[in-house]
């Protein structure tokens, strides 16, 4: 979960402007691992940041096989939203929810008056990262981050954030040796990367430090000057339950297809509590017409610029909803969904046809559940977006 930062953008610029070396243009990864480090010194050094501070950072930096075998082996996200929700929304996320909210609610207050990301928001991504900061990762941090950008898979990825690593060093902000989080460099009570904290990082204990892991005031206000930097839109819903009737014209469902509250409830569409906001959402079915069903503000976009699966981000939105007082889901009776040699099926299927579905991986994303819902259309049925074993069977 990160944007390009700006120390980023200036050690590109300033390379291009300077020009590389060849030493440097012939270890942009791979190759001998202490010969890399040089040149990350180097390029740090270039982009204004002091050689000591290089040097702390990556005397002691080691290649991190564990590292390497966690990013080979990503599982992909197959649970469906039921599944994952009811797994991931315990009792204990939501009382201990509760008791943050009130513990940090001067810290919470500071974080919606200055960046307008409500306290729920901000705790349902504590909860769902960390635990409330209860397990952050073990990985060391610089030996994670120079292994990632070592290896050559995506080193254009973790080497500027190395390098930022670098500049929390030379802050005092980060341990070389003792800093820990997660395999792919993500730190502290909300997991972000390294140049993350710098661009968004907040002393909200005003320490004089940013100390997103120990400090929950910094890692609450860090994390919403991030999400306000995504476009969180202050005074607007992320996520609501709606209930619908069931002659729903199925096929104006779906994240790409917006209308105003007005609009959605002119066709029948009735919020479970409170009312429909009159700006632009889309109206969601995680698991078909026959399952919840949701309006997706503009703001539930930051959800997916945090993290681009659809169930975890669907996940993270209600469970704000919940600890902002939203009663439990209706959860329906949907239909079963297809399993995961069946859903690679119908990828291919789906492909064949000519639909971009992206890769063959058996995960229900943007792309499968649109071309599913195209090619509900065409067959006549409702069109929800939810692939079946009847949708496999008819094709």
């Amino acid at each position: 979960m990160s944007l390009s930062s700006r120390i980023a953008l200036s050690v590109i610029a300033a390379l291009m402007a300077a020009g590389t070396s060849p030493a440097l243009a012939k270890i942009p990864c791979g190759g001998d691992f202490r010969q890399f480090l040089e040149g990350v010194k180097q390029e740090a050094v270039a982009s204004g940041l002091s050689a000591r501070a290089a040097d702390r950072t990556l005397s002691g930096a080691q290649i991190d096989r564990k590292v390497l075998s966690r990013d080979r082996a990503q599982g992909v996200f197959k649970l469906d939203f039921l599944t994952f929700s009811k797994r991931a929304i315990s009792g204990y996320r939501l009382k201990h929810g509760a008791a943050n909210m009130k513990k940090w609610a001067r810290v919470f207050n500071r974080a919606e008056k200055e960046y307008g990301v409500p306290a729920p928001v901000i705790t349902a991504f504590w909860a769902l990262e960390t635990d409330y900061g209860g397990f952050q990762g073990d990985f060391n941090t610089v030996n994670a981050l120079a292994t990632l950008a070592h290896d050559c898979r995506r080193p254009h990825l973790f080497r500027p954030q190395l390098i930022a690593a670098i500049e929390m060093v030379q802050h005092g902000d980060l341990d070389p040796r003792g800093t820990t989080g997660a395999w792919a460099g993500e730190i502290g009570q909300v997991q972000m990367l390294p140049a993350d904290i710098i661009r968004f990082g907040v002393d909200g204990d005003r320490d004089g430090h940013v100390n997103v892991k120990a400090s929950s005031a910094d890692a609450i206000l860090t994390g919403a000057n991030f999400i306000q930097h995504l476009g969180w839109k202050r005074g607007e819903p992320w996520l609501q339950e709606v209930s619908l009737p069931g002659n729903f014209p199925w096929e104006v469902t779906g994240l790409d297809q917006r209308r105003n509250g007005g609009d959605w409830a002119r066709l029948g569409v009735k919020a479970r509590q409170g009312s429909i906001a009159n700006v632009p959402a889309a109206l969601i079915l995680p698991q078909g017409r026959k399952g919840p069903a949701f309006l997706a503000y503009r703001n539930f976009d930051i959800y997916l610029e945090w993290n681009k699966s659809f169930v975890y981000t669907t996940t993270a939105a209600y469970l704000a909803t919940r600890l902002g007082g939203a009663q439990v889901y209706n959860q329906g009776n949907p239909e079963p969904g297809l399993s995961d040699p069946q859903m690679k099926q119908l990828q291919k299927k789906l492909q064949d046809l000519g639909y971009d579905v992206g890769k063959i991986d058996g995960i229900l994303g943007a792309g499968t559940r649109h071309a599913v819902q195209e090619m509900q259309k065409k067959l006549g049925m409702p069109a929800d977006g939810w692939p079946t074993g009847e949708l496999l069977a008819r094709l």
